[in-house]
């Protein structure tokens, strides 16, 4: 991935794009890469998943290719014979203490990205929205942020995407509909003003099929699916990740 502006070029790439199965391709692909950088300075490096390339040198289960793409790396970063201080490399990992420690220490600053608090999540569901028609209030996006805590951008992002499927499911299920000021039936409850006994099968054979329209979203439809996902980010991987920042880091 590139962006390149009048000031500035970045490149973004993940360790696994570094690696090649050819003997001596890997490292060239490292040099080239802050060669380019260099040539365009300033400019910026981003390598993502750097945890690819975990492990300590000499440890025996460490392949040669693997060992010779860290030496490389760790050599392009020291900057010998270069005038690197227009060029900065930056890297993400959710698993700092399992690398080299030659590596870490090459980055002067490690930051510590926490999870997102409870503004960032309400932010968050409301992106992962989008245009999507719903039914919540300020409220209920607040109260969806405070059940979420500890779930990570990446939870959260599939449970919006559960959700979005649940006026799928009950337009599915819907034994009632009500016609709309729109002309378009919509499912309902039984008790609801103007609803029709039906199904979604015989709306449709009757020709009504492109006059059906899904529910808007509820916080009830969020609490369905809150009710099964778990946060993927333990409590002991938060305590790892703050003991490696107070012992190496800092704080973001």
């Amino acid at each position: 991935m590139k962006f390149a502006s009048d000031s500035l070029l970045l490149r973004s790439v993940s360790s696994s794009d570094l690696v090649s199965k050819w003997m001596g391709e890997s490292e060239k692909l490292v040099s080239n890469l802050f060669q380019m950088a260099r040539e365009s300075a300033p400019s910026i490096i981003f390598v993502d998943e750097i945890d690819s390339l975990r492990g300590q040198r000499g440890e025996g289960n460490e392949s040669e290719a693997l060992r010779r793409i860290k030496t490389e790396l760790l050599v392009q970063m020291q900057g010998v014979g270069h005038n690197d201080r227009n060029v900065f490399v930056l890297a993400a990992t959710n698993t700092p203490y399992a690398l080299d420690q030659a590596i870490w220490r090459r980055f002067d600053k490690r930051i510590y990205i926490p999870l997102p608090d409870t503004k960032a999540r309400r932010h968050m569901f409301k992106v992962h929205l989008g245009d999507t028609p719903y039914n919540l209030t300020e409220r209920d996006f607040e109260d969806l942020a405070q059940k979420t805590e500890r779930f990570s951008g990446s939870d959260i992002s599939v449970c919006v995407r559960d959700v979005l499927f649940e006026p799928v499911r009950q337009t599915q299920d819907a034994m009632f509909f009500v016609k709309t000021s729109d002309g378009l039936w919509m499912p309902c409850g039984p008790k609801q003003s103007g609803a029709v006994q039906t199904t979604i099968q015989e709306l449709a054979g009757k020709g009504l099929a492109a006059k059906i329209t899904l529910p808007p979203l509820s916080k009830m439809d969020f609490y369905k699916i809150m009710a099964r996902q778990k946060p993927t980010v333990s409590k002991s991987d938060l305590e790892m990740h703050e003991r490696f920042t107070k012992e190496f880091g800092e704080d973001g």
